[in-house]
């Protein structure tokens, strides 16, 4: 028998743990690994009445106040626009840690973001378990995903097109840009797949993704890992390519979440040549001009990569725009004004312009 082991009902179910499957009954241990991925409950000590929601596994933002009883799982954030925290070295019921983000991840915060408040506090109660052995009631710590990342995967994309879209830093842009591209691909008859690279795990821009046409969609979550490193973001990025290149779709487009020069490994993905190579296109989101030089200068002079579009903020009017293409030589185009013109601008120059026709 697994120590403490007791039944608990929850509120609300992160969206980060959807791997798991669970209701709203689950079994609790006292016996607590303080790792990365494992699936915690906790009870909401504090109120906020900002940056205040969870992202639930339907995909549906819930409120959260004081009392909730919350399913969650550990893991680090290093957000430039939101909270940093790492996973304690132990954990015990009783623990005070906090909520780094809408999508469940919870540790402790090191840094906060004056816009953003103060985190949600959260008192641990419990890991929660799952029964892997049929007819035993012998139950283990729950973990994110649906299968563990293979560090050593191979990459192959079968020939598929690939845009794969980076930003200066995160709330760039990145993922209005992915959902008109996508938007505007499905709409000329091409079939999409996507997914996401790099960030802390949060479904939204997947299902947004899926909103805009993407036919098959996974985010780093689905292999067990609740926030992207320099370690594991080649890996991912190998793994969800080759198996999202394998129903052959005409284009695979994929977000790498945070900036070029963050700390989830977006640097790491773009320095590996064969990564490298299977890009048909990359697409930039600048939050201003002097962003967008930075990160087309970062693009052209470390990875050795032209990017084909400017997209972002810095594009939201026209001045931004012809600074971009005058100075920079790369097109511009905005992703929320002038979506259709943007992904017409991929779709011809990843070379699929003969196959999609334009309506």
């Amino acid at each position: 028998m697994v120590n403490g082991m007791r039944s608990i009902v929850v509120d609300k179910i992160a969206s980060v743990t959807q791997a798991c499957g669970l209701s709203h009954e689950v079994r609790i241990s006292t016996d607590i690994p303080a790792e990365e991925g494992v699936v915690v409950v906790v009870e909401v000590l504090t109120n906020k009445s900002t940056y205040n929601t969870l992202e639930l596994t339907s995909g549906r933002m819930a409120k959260v106040g004081k009392g909730d009883i919350v399913v969650g799982a550990l893991g680090h954030r290093k957000a430039l626009f939101g909270y940093s925290g790492h996973v304690p070295k132990s954990l015990k019921a009783g623990d005070v840690i906090q909520m780094l983000n809408i999508g469940g991840v919870l540790g402790v915060c090191d840094s906060v973001n004056p816009e953003k408040g103060r985190p949600f506090d959260c008192r641990v109660l419990g890991v929660v378990l799952h029964f892997p052995y049929l007819g035993e009631r012998i139950g283990v710590p729950a973990r994110v995903g649906y299968r563990k990342l293979d560090p050593n995967a191979k990459l192959d994309t079968r020939g598929v097109p690939v845009v794969a879209l980076a930003g200066t830093c995160m709330e760039a842009g990145k993922t209005a840009a992915a959902c008109a591209i996508v938007s505007r691909m499905r709409h000329r008859g091409l079939t999409i797949n996507a997914f996401k690279a790099t960030g802390v795990s949060l479904r939204r821009d997947i299902l947004a993704m899926e909103d805009a046409g993407a036919r098959n969609t996974m985010i780093f979550t689905d292999l067990g890992v609740v926030t992207t490193t320099r370690d594991n973001g080649p890996a991912l990025t190998r793994t969800m390519l080759t198996e999202l290149a394998a129903d052959r779709p005409d284009v695979i487009v994929f977000e790498l979440g945070d900036g070029i020069l963050g700390t989830y490994g977006v640097d790491a993905i773009l320095d590996c040549p064969d990564i490298r190579a299977a890009l048909t296109g990359v697409v930039l989101s600048a939050n201003d001009p002097v962003a967008a030089w930075g990160g087309v200068k970062l693009l052209r002079e470390r990875f050795g990569i032209e990017p084909c579009v400017v997209t972002g903020p810095a594009t939201d009017n026209q001045v931004g725009v012809e600074i971009i293409q005058q100075q920079l030589g790369v097109p511009a185009f905005n992703a929320i004004s002038d979506g259709a013109a943007l992904g017409d601008r991929v779709i011809e120059a990843i070379g699929l312009s003969g196959k999609a026709s334009a309506p």
